[in-house]
């Protein structure tokens, strides 16, 4: 357990001063560094996060004006903006300690102190920086949390046996600590799954935090996932904490994981077995408490024989997996996600639309949905928009069935740009050959896994 003063880095180049107060305050801390050189005082707050730093006013090089002490609290708040600095300086010198308060030191003690009076200062600095470190996880948690709440859709709406199915699963595996890992084409609602198991558990009061691995550059993994002390590369400005960090206690959500490469999957596997994270340019390493939740829409197993993705990996996020239904799978459901992106998009939009009419329901059940939920939601806001009267009509919707339907040999494919060309030919492909990954992906020239990722792409 953490003791009251945390790590204490004194800075005197007086040695009894120095012994003096590590005798004090050993008790009450976990660590007390001391240096009678103050230009060693870089290397020390590169090397290690410190909850005070007790720093001299007067230096052998400056004995009496405070100059050299002031230039060194400048150099701590350049490295650490967050440092708790408390100033030590002689009686007769409270102007300076004025001023250095005025630079952003937190406190000063005079000397000769009493021991009392100083333990007390230190307890009231500790507190300070305690609470300085909840406000900056708050807010870190709350720029993390307000990327995530505009979803395309916030909830799964359905009644089928293949949704009870899954959520019978999540009933029984949401109050544990177990891995999960979700499996189901793009547009099926995983991530919307992964919040009804943070809900449903006992991390429900913590943070839930979704990280989309397919849109994290190599580069810029560990920084995103672990954090990064300020200076650590160009754009670090200044210390953030990753992704593991922002989840302790709570639940962290990794999306599209069959994206990543196995040099990343390496590092992932890595801190998902120690529980420990080191942000770039730190030696020291972080424990974190977190409720892991995977999800993909890439065959993790068949990539496991292809030596694409790891097994241990695999065997490490899939302790339980649930398999959500294609939107095909669960037709039923239809008209009930229907009439809720109906009464969604009438509302966003001030139309008058109030209802599909009987015949567009069953040309929407007749559609194969590609893209599923995320495709008919997106679907329903495009006829909402362009439609005219308070009704929707199949007419509404012959966009979709001229993806289904338009012969390829009837089309003029000089008219599109190649990449409407490509997501074009895989959705008829897939429509072909009825979902088959492996069959429309051979008849495409492609591997699975570049099919994949063309799905992904494309939002299929």
């Amino acid at each position: 357990m953490k003791k009251e003063f945390g790590k204490v880095l004194v800075v005197d180049d007086n040695e009894d001063v120095l012994l003096a107060l590590k005798l004090l305050l050993k008790k009450s801390s976990d660590l007390v560094q001391l240096e009678n050189d103050p230009n060693k005082i870089p290397f020390l707050l590169e090397g290690d996060n410190y909850d005070l730093i007790l720093l001299d006013m007067n230096f052998s090089a400056d004995t009496t004006s405070g100059k050299e002490g002031l230039h060194w609290l400048k150099k701590v708040l350049e490295i650490s903006p967050k440092a708790v600095v408390i100033m030590i300086t002689g009686f007769g010198e409270v102007e300076l300690a004025v001023k250095a308060l005025k630079l952003g030191a937190t406190d000063f003690v005079l000397k000769p102190w009493e021991n009392e009076k100083l333990l007390a200062t230190l307890s009231h600095a500790a507190k300070l920086r305690k609470s300085y470190q909840e406000v900056e996880s708050l807010k870190q948690a709350k720029e993390v949390l307000s990327k995530d709440l505009d979803k395309p859709f916030g909830e799964i709406i359905g009644q089928s046996e293949a949704l009870s199915r899954v959520f019978s699963i999540v009933d029984k595996v949401a109050a544990t600590d177990a891995n999960i890992l979700i499996l189901g084409e793009n547009g099926t609602g995983k991530e919307v799954i992964a919040r009804a198991i943070h809900n449903r558990s006992l991390r429900k009061d913590s943070t839930f935090v979704a990280v989309d691995m397919g849109s994290i550059t190599e580069s810029l993994f560990e920084s995103e996932l672990f954090g990064h002390k300020k200076g650590a590369f160009t754009d670090a400005k200044e210390d953030r904490a990753g992704r593991f960090e922002v989840a302790h206690k709570g639940t962290l959500f990794l999306d599209e994981i069959g994206n990543l490469s196995m040099s990343l999957q390496s590092k992932l596997l890595t801190a998902i077995q120690n529980r420990k994270v080191t942000r770039v340019g730190s030696n020291q390493s972080v424990d974190v408490d977190i409720r892991l939740v995977c999800a993909t829409n890439m065959p993790l197993y068949e990539m496991v024989e292809s030596n694409e993705f790891r097994q241990d990996l695999l065997y490490r996020i899939n302790t339980v997996e649930i398999k959500l239904p294609a939107l095909r799978e669960r037709v039923e459901d239809i008209p009930m996600l229907v009439d809720h992106f109906v009464k969604l998009y009438s509302k966003k939009y001030r139309k008058p639309t109030s209802r599909p009419s009987a015949e567009a329901i069953k040309r929407l059940e007749g559609y194969y949905w590609p893209g599923n939920i995320r495709e008919l939601q997106h679907a329903i806001e495009r006829a909402v928009i362009m439609g005219d009267g308070e009704v929707l009509t199949p007419n509404d919707f012959s966009f979709l069935i001229e993806k289904t339907n338009t012969k390829q040999e009837e089309m003029d494919w000089t008219e599109y740009d190649l990449e409407t060309v490509e997501k074009m030919a895989i959705q008829k492909t897939i429509s072909k050959y009825s979902g088959n990954v492996s069959k429309a992906a051979k008849s495409l020239g492609l591997t699975r896994a570049s099919l994949y990722r063309r799905l992904e792409k494309y939002g299929l």
